[in-house]
């Protein structure tokens, strides 16, 4: 019988293949990051926003109070000089007008009465006319055109970096012919102000990130902490546990998904309830029937083989018009002794009472007493060296031999090849036929119990038993057999054995399974 929980093992196996494989792209991982990146993202957005808002707030206040305060300065006290002043006038005024609330630098440049052009510092010549920028002094210097009250000059300013420190120049000349300002003020102690407002912003954002990542594990924990006891029912519910029920609570997709799984799961549990009661009510019925087809079988056997006596008797004591009747019921006879016997081992493997009782033997002799029973021996040909020796069930290796054999003089003509190698700790044994194969459909099937190619087969031909047998006995010894067609024509089945099967009867000893062995 088929076991109905394969393709459930089947599916799991798969599955938790699949989950090793995609392990790095989990959807925990998924979430995590889709959070870190929205959080980075918006961090960086605000982050970036407030500091150029900052930065102009605060630099645009800082230049509005020092030009404001320069150019009061240069109202009051530039304006008060002679037309064409001494050095020392203009520095005195410079130091004058460098000494008001905002602290910024003064440079003030006139044409003395000679015409020649003089300057005063308040900084004792650390600001001269070469620290102002070309463009400023051309702007400061170019009269505008004036209407009404409006001023003939303005006041202009530029923002520059020397030796990586940021200043404020800023430049205005007096109306009417008097001397030209220029004022330098050090923005570093802003700038100082705009870095440590740039590292609170980024330590911000790192927080920020680390607090989404976090978030994002709890959001993740939460969401995925009913998809993974999912996966784990998925899982037992795979392994054959059909019990497997989910706890369901709440009204969420998740919670439907739940009580969708549970209803499969039940569905399941009694869909494979039925068939299993049902595939134990047949195994019950074969087994039952096979023994009591055994009881009249045996006396119908007796009467057969005096017949059959009879019959080779020279006495002649059967009339030839009944001779051929008695031959088919000898004939018919033991084709139905043959199918209980097949019928019973069936039901000893489903039950898993069959055993395995062990012995050395010698794989080419025990060939050759197998064929040499059947009377194969001309229609077979055998390569295999003595001396091979292995620790397997003679009876049931007598069984897989017959069965493979014979299938293939029935079914693919002789000669019959058979060969025997050692691969490792195996025994690998080919039969080939000569015949014209096997068709490609009907290749998954041949090990199938009462399976048959054509349905238009006699019923001579066998009961669709016998390599299904022979499977079953391949794997009680921890064996496998496969079926294939050979490029040369013909069929080849491969049998594949352990030299030595004692470690696996001795494990299902110790699992107190009797010897059911490898079958699957």
């Amino acid at each position: 019988m088929t076991d109905p929980y394969r393709g459930l093992r089947g599916w799991a196996a798969a599955r938790r293949a699949v989950q090793s494989r995609l392990r790095f792209t989990s959807l925990r991982l998924r979430l995590v990051v889709v959070f870190g990146l929205v959080a980075l993202t918006a961090a960086v957005s605000a982050s970036g926003i407030a500091y150029w808002l900052n930065r102009e707030a605060v630099l645009t206040r800082t230049q509005d109070a020092v030009l404001r305060d320069f150019q009061q300065e240069m109202q009051n006290r530039a304006t008060s000089l002679p037309v064409h002043p001494t050095r020392d006038q203009l520095q005195h005024t410079a130091g004058q007008m460098a000494n008001s609330s905002q602290r910024f630098s003064v440079l003030l440049v006139a044409q003395d009465e000679h015409g020649r052009t003089v300057t005063g510092n308040s900084d004792l010549d650390t600001f001269t006319l070469e620290d102002v920028p070309a463009s400023l002094r051309k702007a400061v210097d170019k009269q505008q055109k004036s209407s009404g009250a409006k001023d003939s000059y303005h006041l202009y300013w530029q923002r520059i970096v020397e030796d990586d420190k940021p200043y404020l120049v800023g430049g205005a000349k007096v109306i009417g012919g008097g001397p030209t300002g220029y004022m330098l003020k050090s923005l570093e102690p802003e700038a100082k102000d705009l870095n440590s407002l740039a590292w609170s912003l980024g330590i911000a954002t790192g927080l920020a990130l680390i607090g989404s990542a976090l978030l994002a594990q709890a959001a993740a924990t939460t969401v995925l902490k009913p998809v993974h006891r999912l996966g784990i029912a998925a899982r037992r519910l795979g392994e054959g546990k059909l019990d497997t029920r989910l706890r369901v609570s709440g009204t969420d997709e998740l919670a439907e998904l739940s009580r969708t799984f549970n209803r499969a799961a039940e569905s399941l549990e009694k869909t494979v309830a039925d068939m299993s009661a049902r595939e134990e009510a047949s195994r019950r019925f074969v087994a039952d029937m096979s023994h009591e087809l055994r009881t009249p079988l045996t006396a119908i056997t007796a009467v057969t083989e005096v017949l059959e006596e009879e019959l080779d008797a020279e006495t002649g004591g059967i009339d030839p018009m009944i001779e051929p009747a008695v031959r088919l019921v000898v004939s018919e006879t033991r084709r139905l002794n043959d199918l209980v016997e097949n019928l019973m081992e069936v039901t000893r493997f489903d039950a898993r009472t069959a055993r395995l009782v062990l012995d050395y033997v010698d794989i080419a002799d025990q060939i050759t007493a197998c064929i040499d029973a059947r009377a194969w021996l001309d229609a077979v040909e055998l390569d295999a060296e003595r001396g091979i020796m292995a620790r397997l069930d003679p009876r049931r290796l007598d069984v897989i031999l017959a069965n493979l054999i014979g299938n293939a003089l029935k079914h693919g003509g002789s000669p019959v090849r058979v060969s025997v190698r050692e691969e490792g700790e195996e025994l690998v044994i080919r039969v080939r036929d000569h015949g014209p194969g096997i068709p490609e459909d009907v290749l998954p099937h041949v090990f199938d119990r009462f399976y048959k190619a054509s349905a238009s087969r006699p019923r001579s031909e066998g009961s669709g038993l016998g390599l299904s047998i022979a499977m079953e006995n391949a794997h009680i010894h921890g064996g496998e057999i496969t079926a294939a067609n050979s490029p040369d024509g013909g069929a080849v089945f491969t049998l594949r054995l352990p030299r030595d099967a004692s470690p696996l009867v001795e494990e299902e000893k110790r699992n107190g399974n009797g010897t059911k062995g490898n079958a699957r």
